[in-house]
């Protein structure tokens, strides 16, 4: 993964805005030297066409990824689009990152465990090193290091 070569991620969305969705890029933005490519648009909204309309630019979306991310949180308020959205990724292959719900005041729903290859909580380090290792299968090994002065 390199700034020629960024990781093509599809954050499941609603076509709407919903603050995981956000915070999920605030996250990613955050970590130094990750290269990715948003392939998830709330704003591609086709003009006609209604429910069905909206799967196909679903399909479309996730064909351009390469690892999927699904905020756990939105599956309790949209869970027809999200368990649409986890079908559709699972039948392209695509590898499933899910996030906790965020604050921790919620546990993950069931289906979205099941389904995830991989759950992690709303830490930059630990989403960045998910994505990478589904992915690309790249495996970071880093360590956690603290400093700290001896009296």
């Amino acid at each position: 993964m390199s700034e020629k070569d960024p990781i093509r991620v599809f954050v499941m969305h609603t076509f709407s805005e919903h603050p995981d969705y956000r915070r999920v890029f605030e996250y990613l933005e955050s970590s130094p030297n990750f290269f990715y490519v948003n392939c998830s648009n709330i704003e591609s909204i086709p003009a006609s066409g209604g429910k069905e309309a909206l799967k196909d630019e679903l399909r479309t979306q996730l064909k351009m990824a390469e690892v999927v991310v699904v905020p756990s949180a939105m599956y309790t308020e949209q869970r027809e689009w999200i368990v649409y959205q986890m079908d559709a990724a699972q039948a392209m292959n695509l590898p499933i990152v899910a996030l906790e719900p965020f604050g921790g005041v919620q546990e993950m729903p069931k289906e979205v465990a099941e389904r995830a290859s991989e759950q992690v909580g709303w830490n930059e380090r630990l989403i960045v090193d998910a994505l990478r290792r589904q992915a690309r299968q790249e495996d970071t090994h880093r360590w956690e290091t603290i400093e700290f002065e001896m009296p």
